[in-house]
């Protein structure tokens, strides 16, 4: 997004804030309107053709296509939002949660289960940075 602010230097995080939301505002009224069966059969039945709807940019339709979950977030999509075309394709939130870590599922549920993720070295990506590690 360009604009510096403190908390984009939270690693593997995009913070949903008033910028984001408007860059994602198509985007997301796509994911949304997949809470409706008739939504879904038309998305269904031709992705392309529902996708043209909505005025996303070029890069926020390839991110729905391919279903680069990271990158729709990064692209301006709210999770709760995108969490409905994760349900269209019969993923939860949980397994959504653990394709977005690239844990996989057990490996994702085995850490919530042990307490979640250690916050050393999960701050800020600097600490990544400096570590050489990203």
């Amino acid at each position: 997004m360009g604009l510096n602010k403190d908390y984009e230097d939270i690693p593997g995080t995009f913070v949903f804030d008033a910028d984001r939301g408007r860059e994602g505002y198509y985007l997301n009224q796509f994911c949304i309107s997949l809470r409706k069966a008739p939504n879904r059969e038309a998305f269904g039945a031709d992705e392309g053709a529902y996708l043209d709807k909505y005025k996303m940019t070029a890069e926020q339709r390839q991110a729905v296509i391919d279903r680069d979950w990271n990158q729709l977030l990064e692209l301006g999509g709210n999770i709760y939002y995108t969490s409905k075309l994760a349900a269209n394709d019969g993923i939860n939130f949980q397994e959504l949660a653990g394709l977005m870590t690239g844990m996989g599922i057990e490996a994702y549920r085995a850490m919530m289960l042990a307490g979640g993720r250690s916050p050393e070295g999960n701050r800020y990506q600097h600490e990544w940075d400096e570590k050489g590690e990203k």
